[in-house]
């Protein structure tokens, strides 16, 4: 794509950053964060036997509360379902 005058450029590169916008996204992913690491500290004042009923071990759980990515919850679940697929192979 060529352009006429060497000062113009695509429509894309012209739209503005909205400041606040992106301050509101932010926190959005702050307090999800901080829900997502509340769950898992929930989790692990279960005792060990309810944990090995949801296919996960403590281990797991500090894993998980340790992963920095924006979805440990996935991890977690990949665990779970290793689990129950382990478990199923032993009947």
């Amino acid at each position: 794509m060529a352009y006429l005058l060497s000062g113009e450029r695509p429509t894309a590169a012209a739209v503005p950053v909205h400041p606040l916008r992106t301050f509101a996204r932010w926190l959005a992913e702050i307090r999800a964060a901080r829900a997502r690491r509340r769950s898992l500290l929930s989790l692990l004042e279960l005792d060990s036997s309810r944990l090995d009923d949801l296919g996960v071990n403590r281990h797991d759980l500090f894993e998980a509360l340790h992963d920095h990515s924006r979805n440990p919850g996935a991890a977690l679940s990949q665990r779970r379902a290793n689990s129950s697929r382990r478990w199923l192979d032993r009947r």
